[in-house]
């Protein structure tokens, strides 16, 4: 059994209500951390999580990351509750098609929500972030990414992959930039994973389709990252600082 000490930590996940943010943040609550479980619609789902987990302390956090004035409330909120914030986990976000085939004004709408929810609240979460963490004296962020920064997106998920990818090189910057202020900065980087997202893909278009592009027997699931998401967190991956770590079954290799 994987045993990692994370008694001391409070760590914030976004989109901890299903799929990689729910395993994630389950597994952190295991190890002892104290979480601040975010949700956007399925409150239900993360009250039951934290619920599994009381002498934890952890606490659900409602907002819609798409609006910026929710962002700001939501770091309000976990900070006021908590005092101190140690690690963010950015992992909320939206797997929307927009084929070009749209017309300009409706495959642009989908561009700019899609934006909004996986790229620009990291932005401003990072921005509050390393404000805390400078004040506090340390901190790490965890960004979980995509395959599709490196190996490229079908032309209905455009602009996933370009939040994607302008995550990946925010994260890289922060840990070139803060590394002295002790705040360190890991990408995480799945390809194809099994959560609710991916379970509409496999129902229009067949589960044979994915497992054919990847080395492996079997889909990645959520809780394969989770040991990966704790050791970043505790501290003892602090000297693969703004490193990319890739979990996707062989599907694509660097």
């Amino acid at each position: 059994m994987i045993d990692i000490d994370l008694k001391e930590k409070t760590i914030l996940v976004t989109g901890a209500s299903n799929g990689i943010g729910k395993e994630g943040a389950e597994f952190l609550m295991k190890m002892g951390a104290r979480v601040a479980v975010h949700f956007n619609t399925n409150k239900k789902a993360a009250e039951t999580l934290v619920s599994l987990y009381p002498h934890t302390g952890s606490k659900t956090f409602g907002a819609d990351i798409s609006i910026e004035e929710d962002i700001y409330k939501l770091f309000d909120d976990v900070c006021h509750e908590f005092g101190k914030i140690d690690v963010i986990i950015l992992n909320a976000a939206v797997f929307l098609p927009h084929s070009i085939q749209k017309n300009a004004k409706d495959w642009f709408s989908v561009w700019k929500k899609t934006m909004d929810v996986n790229l620009n609240s990291v932005g401003l979460l990072t921005k509050l972030g390393i404000d805390h963490f400078i004040k506090n004296g340390e901190g790490r962020f965890i960004y979980i990414a995509s395959r599709a920064v490196f190996r490229g997106e079908t032309e209905e998920y455009l602009a996933y992959a370009a939040s994607k990818g302008g995550m990946v090189s925010l994260a890289r910057s922060i840990a070139r930039s803060f590394g002295k202020q002790n705040i360190k900065s890991f990408i995480i980087a799945p390809g194809f994973t099994r959560t609710q997202m991916a379970e509409n893909f496999i129902a229009n278009h067949g589960e044979q389709k994915v497992l054919n592009e990847i080395a492996l027997n079997e889909l990645t699931k959520p809780k394969d990252l989770t040991p990966l998401i704790g050791l970043m967190c505790s501290g003892l991956m602090d000297h693969a600082t703004g490193a990319t770590i890739d979990m996707n079954a062989g599907s694509h290799i660097r």
